[in-house]
């Protein structure tokens, strides 16, 4: 069987689930990866076959959107070219992680596809949403990537086709100690939104995961690092807690081990935001703003006491089982 696997690259979430998902799936045949967007900043470490600039996300300096950098870099003349050229024919089964340019070349060429991520999830009703609703994001997650089939994955299971999330084996396997340093993920800041406020924080120890440090470091409190799967997976093993955004992945691996978490959800993001409002369900602190008193803040999350719901990790072989009998329906 050869199978044709779309990751969208404006995070790293989506290229984590994939190289997870690659052993499993060459249990069912040959794979060909497809890269859309260039927000990633992981070593790729699996085949990527197909690339394409696609939709990428940029931010302003301290936690927001860049809506005009995003909408003068969508070039729809390229998508329509780089559509046309994927050879979807010669594939058996067309798997989609919430990207455009494949859904846009199946209907192009009439190919069969399914979606399979965490942007399927909110198909449904029931998968929870911030109290406003915005009209725009709502119709990006219904129609961005729209499929004829679709498995979501999300920390509860909201409806009948969504599942649990996909834990890295790394992860699973994992002896979880707290070490007492905190670690940090939020690619949406840069170093000096956030810097003084970590440094106000003397007994605290930070382990800061940012793409423009080139070497790990330390200066006063905060050790700084290269965004780095190993590196990563090891400080938040080992960690008090993590301070990330309104991911999906990352909240789901912290609390599958059982530590503390701090979502600052992107501003003006609807999927985060939509996330932040399931987190706060499970009983997760949610900040939407950073000010100058985050440093108070923090220190008032790391004094909480906090008991969450367990979280399931994804039955691998158990979803991707369902996913081809569900593509042959």
């Amino acid at each position: 069987m050869k199978i044709f696997y779309a990751i969208q690259a404006t995070g790293n979430g989506h290229i984590s689930r994939a190289t997870q998902l690659y052993p499993y799936l060459l249990q069912y045949g040959t794979v060909d990866f497809f890269l859309s967007g260039n927000n990633a900043s992981l070593d790729l470490k699996i085949p990527i076959r197909y690339k394409s600039n696609g939709c990428s996300l940029y931010y302003s300096k301290c936690g927001g959107l860049d809506y005009w950098n995003i909408t003068k870099n969508i070039k729809p003349r390229q998508i329509y070219k780089d559509a046309d050229a994927l050879p979807l024919k010669d594939y058996d089964v067309v798997i989609n992680d919430f990207d455009a340019i494949t859904s846009l070349a199946c209907k192009m060429q009439n190919v069969h596809s399914v979606q399979l991520g965490h942007q399927a999830s909110f198909l449904s009703k029931n998968t929870p949403r911030p109290d406003k609703k915005n009209i725009m994001g709502e119709l990006i997650l219904q129609h961005y990537a729209k499929a004829p089939k679709n498995i979501g994955l999300h920390f509860e299971n909201y409806d009948s086709f969504i599942r649990p999330p996909i834990i890295k084996d790394k992860i699973i396997e994992a002896n979880p100690q707290n070490l007492q340093h905190i670690t940090v993920y939020l690619p949406s800041f840069d170093q000096d939104c956030l810097e003084k406020a970590f440094q106000k924080l003397h007994d605290v120890t930070f382990h800061w995961f940012l793409s423009s440090v080139t070497h790990k470091h330390t200066i006063q409190n905060i050790t700084y690092y290269p965004v780095n799967q190993k590196q990563f997976n090891k400080s938040l093993i080992t960690c008090d807690g993590i301070i990330t955004g309104g991911g999906f992945e990352t909240p789901a691996e912290a609390l599958y081990l059982k530590k503390k978490v701090l979502s600052i959800p992107i501003r003006n993001h609807y999927e985060q935001e939509c996330n932040a409002a399931a987190l706060k369900k499970l009983g997760v602190p949610v900040v939407y703003t950073v000010d100058k008193e985050f440093d108070i803040t923090i220190a008032n999350w790391l004094n909480m006491k906090i008991t969450y719901p367990e979280m399931q990790a994804n039955n691998i072989p158990e979803t991707l089982q369902y996913l081809f009998d569900t593509y042959r329906d």
